[in-house]
């Protein structure tokens, strides 16, 4: 097949009309979800949005032109989002004799909620297009726009759910992660779209082809070659190690008391013989999220820690625990033979909170209808904690996310209150045994490259790992094995730009692509017709 043969067929795309079109944007949709783990294939990136691209030329050819547009994002994203973050399903399925009747009311919905801001992308896309009758190689940008501010509100609207943010496509290689540390996230995936969808314009503006190629490679080339040029060994400390331990415990295994009781042990057999390979030097031991719920349960566990821990070690641990007369929190806690209290030394308390996992909007609603047993702590939920920390017990001061908190670029610590590394204490058996906490610990990594900080990562049931401060991961454990990471913590890098100067970096991103939609408006070159 000759280049100008593939150019013509792939000009045909843009012809697709109705169920056509909308069914080719799902596929290209579920083309783009094989960019995120398990696969993290970064490349099809390249085509997947190209692919929306041409739909939406032929959509605004339309007799409707911003509802084909609308549409044929979202059915675009919709897909998307089913396949890449299907393992919610999981979470229904611990309990499915109670929970599983509900996955086709509530998963659909949620897909097609998500998947909507694709369509949002695309509707601003056509809006742009038909008001300034763009159609030379900027009539790309609005799309880039659009898809850009899509994944920033997406991280924002409501709770926020800024899960498979398209930067975090680059988890495929460490050096590709590397702009993070200087634009985050949002911004990053800006230029990625930009990049991704030169292809489209190769197609539809040939004319300009070769300096699409020149241009794209070249960012590219800048890209990996400032990823190398960041790449080599952190430092380690001499005097603080980390053992992060995973004990392995399913989700259905903690409704049983005994089962429970029986890893909370384990847990600290292994501790103890980690911290016993350093006696001499500051031992962090980190376990997962609700490690032992609820504390009460386990009264006389700091007794246990005094009695069986050398002198220089702490437990961090995830814990639920009472908060006034009838509340919990979704908790983690230090403890050590050297802390206040009989061996409790520290407190944090979650304080982003999963909707309708941990805490439950419009609760009386619920009650009125008997599923309020969708709240795990009874009532409305957990107990949410007044916000970020930094925990200064022992020689490392480090800051505390749970979970879900990790999600969330540039809100990672207390402002101003840079700690030397960061805790991540998580409990993904609830996303299954394959994509969920594949992508859970590249999100983990993400967050390691923009803060420059190292990260010790507690999974309940994997994948537990120390990351480097360039979110290497130095060390890891398989899913559904337990074991204990035992290692020297790395330095810290210095203070990211990332994280002195926040989202700045997005703002001069849109704002430089948007001068040429706004300056250039009809001058540009027509696209070429099919032949």
């Amino acid at each position: 097949m000759t280049l100008q043969e593939l150019r013509r067929r792939t000009v045909s795309i843009r012809e697709l009309t109705g169920w056509r079109r909308y069914l080719a944007a799902a596929g290209f949709g579920a083309l783009l979800a094989t960019a995120f783990a398990p696969l993290r294939l970064f490349p099809v990136l390249f085509i997947a949005l190209p692919g929306l691209a041409l739909l939406l030329e032929g959509a605004l050819t339309q007799e409707r032109p911003r509802r084909a547009a609308f549409l044929t994002g979202t059915a675009f994203g919709t897909l998307f989002f089913t396949l890449s973050i299907s393992w919610v399903a999981n979470a229904f399925l611990v309990q499915a004799d109670e929970f599983g009747w509900m996955i086709p009311f509530v998963l659909p919905p949620l897909f097609i909620f998500l998947g909507a801001f694709f369509g949002a992308a695309a509707i601003f896309h056509a809006e742009l297009r038909l008001r300034l009758s763009l159609t030379g190689p900027a009539s790309l940008l609005p799309l880039t726009i659009g898809l850009t501010g899509a994944d920033f509100l997406r991280g924002h609207i409501l709770t926020g759910f800024p899960w498979n943010a398209l930067a975090q496509s680059t988890a495929a290689h460490d050096w590709l992660l590397q702009p993070l540390s200087i634009v985050g996230p949002y911004a990053y995936g800006g230029v990625l779209t930009l990049l991704a969808l030169m292809p489209a314009a190769v197609v539809l503006y040939p004319g300009h082809a070769k300096r699409f190629a020149i241009g794209g490679g070249s960012a590219l080339v800048l890209i990996l070659a400032y990823g190398a040029v960041k790449s080599g060994e952190v430092p380690r400390r001499d005097d603080v190690r980390v053992a992060v331990v995973q004990p392995n415990l399913a989700q259905r295994d903690k409704l049983d008391p005994q089962k429970r009781l029986t890893s909370l042990r384990q847990s600290l057999e292994m501790t103890t013989r980690a911290a016993e390979e350093a006696p001499n030097v500051q031992t962090y031991a980190i376990w997962p999220e609700n490690a032992f719920p609820f504390l009460e349960e386990v009264s006389d566990f700091p007794l246990i820690l005094t009695a069986r821990l050398p002198a220089d070690t702490l437990v961090v641990s995830g814990t639920i625990r009472e908060i006034g007369d009838d509340g919990y929190g979704n908790s983690l806690q230090v403890f050590g033979p050297a802390g206040e209290g009989g061996g409790l030394a520290a407190s944090y308390d979650k304080h982003r909170l999963v909707p309708f996992a941990e805490t439950l909007p419009f609760y009386s609603v619920f009650e009125a209808l008997g599923i309020e047993s969708l709240s795990p702590a009874g009532g409305g939920g957990f107990t949410a904690g007044p916000g970020l920390a930094r925990i200064e017990v022992g020689q490392a001061p480090f800051s505390p996310l749970i979970c879900y908190e990790d999600i969330f670029p540039g809100r990672l610590y207390p402002k101003g209150e840079r700690p030397d590394w960061l805790v991540i204490v998580t409990n993904d058996g609830w996303f299954g045994d394959d994509a969920g906490p594949k992508q859970h610990l590249d999100i983990a990594r993400m967050r390691a490259v923009e803060t420059g900080l190292p990260i010790a990562r507690s999974a309940n049931t994997g994948i537990s790992a120390l990351i480097g401060p360039r979110g290497e991961v130095l060390y890891r454990l398989p899913l559904y094995e337990p074991g204990v990471i035992t290692a020297a913590l790395p330095e810290a890098l210095p203070p990211t730009l990332y994280m002195r100067v926040g989202e700045i970096g997005l703002v001069l991103f849109l704002t430089i692509i948007a001068v040429p939609v706004v300056t250039q408006g009809r001058k540009h070159v027509s696209p070429v017709q099919q032949g």
